[in-house]
């Protein structure tokens, strides 16, 4: 049986030690385009070991690679200065030789998530973990307070945590509106690789490489787990998530969100499921509906989002993205008897 082309590479490597992209390509006789993918797929899988980036990038076998370091702190929440936290773990583990872009997204989203545990959790204590190694770094912040969730439910007399779930993933949802924005989660989220927050019985998790959200409902977790996961090589900016929710056009103010639908239900009949999901929605000028996943929706439903909201609300852009064929059908349906009653008679 011939030998894949991902052993070939764990052979190669196992015997070199380490090898660049196009080292492993000249060996193979395929291009460099062709060899990424299988790249990918090992590291992914944790067999093979990327540092640095572009042209500088090189390849170890993950047994060979620099033993992980990590920093662990139990700290009183009383008088805790996040950045003050960030410096010290920074100076351990030498932070300064990350990429200027990954630094400049652990720097935010660690003091993001602190701050978040110092302000909401009600909580005495927390803890910090920060563990580095050659091709992640990752962090988690954990309380044993009031717990995210529970927090937002009571504080705007939600249904239940799911729907708490659902208000904070929308971005600006708060329970400090005069000290926080409540864009911090939104936007850590955007930034990393995998981050994921979890409490009392649901957990949520943004995961980069499937470029999807996953809701579960583990064992009990009393307060909040946060867990923020990010490549060394990797190129997102931090700049270019602000840019996105908050552009220029308007004066970089959060103005634009995304809202993954799946994440309530997989088929909407009702006015009353559209008008939960459009719950302070108008808060924002520009609204992105991901529709992937959501199997169907009814003519209800689609009159609300796309015809009667906007009646209400006419200086907010709504879109669907990513319908399937069956729901586009519907929302094009509804604009266009919108565009029917809105056409002047001759």
């Amino acid at each position: 049986m011939p030998e894949s082309t991902p052993d070939k590479i764990l052979r190669y490597l196992a015997k070199h030690e380490s090898a660049t992209g196009p080292e492993l390509a000249r060996h193979l006789g395929i291009t460099r385009q062709a060899v990424s993918p299988h790249l990918r797929a090992l590291i992914d899988q944790g067999s093979v070991i990327k540092t640095g980036s572009t042209r500088a990038a090189r390849y170890f076998p993950a047994d060979k690679a620099e033993p992980a370091r990590q920093v662990s702190r139990d700290l009183p929440i009383a008088g805790l200065e996040e950045s003050e936290v960030y410096d010290a773990v920074a100076a351990t583990l030498n932070l300064s030789r990350l990429s200027g872009n990954v630094e400049s997204i652990v720097h935010y989203a660690f003091t993001e998530i602190l701050n978040n545990a110092i302000d909401h959790s009600m909580a005495d204590r927390c803890s910090v973990r920060v563990e580095l190694d050659a091709s992640h770094l990752r962090f988690s912040v954990r309380d044993r307070g009031i717990g995210v969730f529970h927090s937002i439910a009571d504080k705007f007399d939600l249904e239940d945590e799911h729907s708490a779930m659902i208000e904070l993933i929308k971005g600006k949802t708060t329970t400090k509106p005069e000290a926080h924005s409540g864009e911090g989660i939104f936007f850590v989220s955007r930034c990393a690789d995998r981050f994921s927050l979890r409490s009392h019985k649901i957990r949520i998790e943004w995961d980069r490489v499937q470029d999807d959200v996953f809701v579960s409902e583990p064992r009990f977790l009393e307060g909040t787990l946060v867990d923020f996961r990010i490549r060394r090589d990797s190129r997102t900016r931090l700049e270019d998530v602000f840019e996105e929710f908050a552009p220029e056009r308007y004066d970089y103010r959060f103005e634009k969100t995304r809202v993954l639908v799946k994440l309530l239900q997989r088929d909407y009949v009702s006015r009353s499921e559209a008008k939960r999901l459009l719950h302070n929605l108008d808060r924002f000028s520009e609204i992105e509906l991901d529709m992937r996943k959501v199997t169907s929706v009814g003519q209800g439903f689609a009159d609300e989002v796309f015809r009667i909201f906007r009646l209400a609300h006419p200086d907010i852009e709504v879109r669907a993205i990513n319908a399937s064929g069956a729901v586009d059908a519907m929302i094009r349906h509804v604009r266009q008897k919108k565009a029917a009653r809105e056409r002047p008679l001759r």
